[in-house]
């Protein structure tokens, strides 16, 4: 059994009912949190309620599309009438598009913008005041793309650059205020039910990028994800702020 390091914390992590805040959620639940599932459609919900079910800890699911101007709210307010607070948020939630510069369009500007930018700004600003001061965590997931995009993800590198820099401001603004720390993790292609489903043409343009990861030729799987969030959320980890956590292998150093 996993140390119950992190008994009597509650954590949040939006996009939660499946791939890597599925993960994370699993993983700070086995360190004896309790948690808020995120699920942004009505025909999620028996997903998210199955993982909930699945945990070790007391959690909860909650609907809320966090790329609206009402979902982050929504999500936070459902979590403090639960718990009454929060201790750890982890800004997971996000959307990729790859699609050639010429080709991407003011609709797929809308959806990524408002997610990945838009909704960590939002569900951050909304957590603040409920964070236990001392020992609260946020930890936003970026993207090795963030700093070492490939063709193709202009809005998707895009908006994990304004995530890295959310991280770095917001590290040196807000730990003063609120008693948090703010860190960052960076997977790279990581083997999630969407990649699962993505089709033989994307894995063969993605195969090259997995065949250059130093540690081995292979995606990620959720969990090698997961454990540097929880890692973040430790207690121990106290001192840590403002940093940037490559988790792809090496396959972007800085």
């Amino acid at each position: 059994m996993v140390d119950q390091t992190l008994a009597g914390r509650v954590a949040l992590i939006s996009g939660s009912d499946s791939g890597i805040g599925a993960a994370i959620a699993e993983e700070l639940s086995a360190r004896g949190a309790s948690v808020v599932i995120n699920y942004p459609l009505p025909s999620l919900r028996a997903k998210a309620e199955a993982l909930a079910r699945s945990l070790p800890t007391r959690s909860i699911v909650v609907e809320a599309d966090l790329s609206t101007v009402t979902g982050p709210q929504i999500l936070v307010d459902s979590a403090v009438a639960e718990y009454g607070k929060l201790d750890i948020v982890v800004n997971n939630a996000a959307l990729a598009i790859n699609l050639p510069f010429e080709e991407q369009t003011l609709e797929h500007w809308d959806q990524l913008v408002n997610l990945n930018g838009r909704g960590v700004f939002l569900l951050t600003q909304a957590a603040l005041k409920h964070l236990t001061r001392g020992s609260g965590r946020i930890v936003n997931i970026a993207s090795v793309s963030s700093r070492g995009p490939p063709p193709m993800q202009t809005l998707y590198a895009g908006t994990k650059g304004m995530v890295d820099s959310f991280t770095k401001v917001w590290a040196k603004e807000l730990p003063p205020k609120y008693g948090c720390t703010v860190n960052a993790v960076s997977p790279g292609p990581t083997m999630t039910e969407g990649f699962r489903n993505a089709g033989e043409e994307v894995m063969k343009i993605l195969q090259p990028t997995i065949d250059a990861t130093p540690v081995a030729k292979r995606m990620a799987d959720p969990t090698e994800i997961a454990f540097a969030v929880g890692f973040l959320c430790e207690e121990r980890a106290r001192w840590v702020n403002g940093e940037h956590l490559f988790v792809n292998g090496g396959l972007f150093i800085d």
